[in-house]
């Protein structure tokens, strides 16, 4: 479906159909400069499947018009959500296959996976890291994307019993919410994103440093113009070596590894005057390493703060303990940033009800804190021993 008369038409079909309906996204993830929907596609009982290239409509405001009192069925939603409220679908209720199949113990939680045990019927996944914004997307490939919600709402009622048969309906419930909460929140804008810069780590000083930031920010606008993924542009391995190595001339440059393919060669002069530009900076606009919030990494915490190290032991073998009694992942009984925070800088007055407040602060669900607050105010102050 292409066309606005077309997708009048699809709205009508959703909109008389009944049921949840299954919702996907594809994405031409390592590809394109955004993480914006190439194709969505649903299925709705009475409705059947639909394909909608987006590109050449301004949005799909009509369509989540017509869903607003619909349960959406997605797997791994927080992947495909922030894509569908570019195009203005936001779930009111949803249903997400993959976080169900892991609050309901399940090792393997892939959509593909998940329809082989669960359903008996195989999904090729061969066509998943392809590049949706081929136009036109060939047969093989819709073909493809139109099982991803063939089966999505057969998995959703054996999960869904599952869960209720666990007990852990009502945790799927917070946890399906809190999704749908964080849908109408603007993405993160992370702070000196040239600071993720793979390898990064190696490049020593802060002279070296600004000529990681200034190829970064140079690749990133070239990345932006093409509307091309940046590892495609130049890879951070690149970055890495031409700001170790300092390069002042082209033929310098180019002997570097990242620097030899034609395209690359092609913005010599973009990389060079980036170089150029940081080698010129003075010492007060070089970048300095700002005061982390929260806790430093765990791997420090011996060394820092001993005390504060066995808390985190102690704390980390609750949360353990009661995933394993529950058959949950550790991750998904509670975000491990929670547990570092609470370990880190504990409340001064430790009981269940301030260790509940603070982990409620951090984000966690109520479900969560009544498993493990508790069991971590009974261990957070140290032992006698200790």
């Amino acid at each position: 479906m292409e066309s606005s008369e077309e997708l009048a038409e699809i709205v009508a079909r959703m909109a008389a159909g009944t049921g949840p309906v299954a919702v996907d996204a594809e994405r031409a993830s390592g590809y394109r400069y955004t993480q914006r929907a190439y194709l969505v596609q649903l299925r709705r009982a009475g409705a059947g499947t639909v394909m909608i290239d987006p590109l050449p409509l301004d949005d799909l405001r009509t369509l989540d018009t017509a869903l607003a009192d619909t349960e959406w069925v997605l797997h791994a939603a927080s992947q495909d959500l922030p894509c569908l409220a570019e195009l203005g679908m936001r779930p009111r209720r949803l249903f997400d296959t993959e976080l169900a199949a892991r609050l309901a113990g399940l090792e393997r939680v892939g959509l593909a996976a998940l329809t082989e045990s669960m359903l008996g019927f195989s999904l090729e996944k061969h066509h998943s890291a392809a590049d949706w914004s081929t136009r036109p997307l060939p047969d093989s490939w819709l073909t493809y994307a139109a099982l991803d919600v063939e089966l999505l709402t057969d998995l959703r009622d054996l999960l869904a019993a599952e869960l209720d048969r666990q007990g852990k309906a009502a945790w799927a419930a917070e946890e399906f919410a809190a999704l749908v909460a964080g849908a109408d929140r603007p993405p993160r804008v992370r702070a000196d994103p040239w600071r993720r810069t793979s390898g990064i780590h190696r490049v020593r000083g802060a002279r070296a440093q600004s000529r990681v930031r200034a190829l970064w920010y140079a690749r990133d606008g070239v990345a932006a113009r093409r509307d091309s993924a940046p590892g495609r542009v130049l890879p951070d391995s690149a970055i890495v070596a031409a700001a170790e190595a300092d390069p002042k001339d082209e033929r310098t440059l180019l002997a570097i590894p990242g620097f030899g393919g034609r395209s690359v060669r092609r913005l010599a002069k973009i990389w060079l005057d980036a170089l150029d530009q940081a080698r010129a900076l003075p010492d007060d606009a070089l970048p300095v390493n700002q005061p982390v919030e929260g806790p430093p990494p765990p791997h420090r915490w011996a060394e820092r703060d001993p005390v504060a190290a066995a808390r985190l032991a102690r704390c980390r073998s609750v949360v353990v303990g009661t995933a394993e009694t529950h058959r949950l992942p550790p991750e998904n009984l509670i975000s491990p940033d929670y547990i570092r925070r609470l370990a880190w800088s504990p409340p001064d007055d430790i009981s269940a009800q301030t260790v509940s407040d603070t982990l409620r602060g951090f984000g966690a669900r109520n479900w969560q804190v009544t498993l493990i607050a508790n069991q971590l105010a009974a261990i957070l102050p140290a032992p006698l021993s200790d």
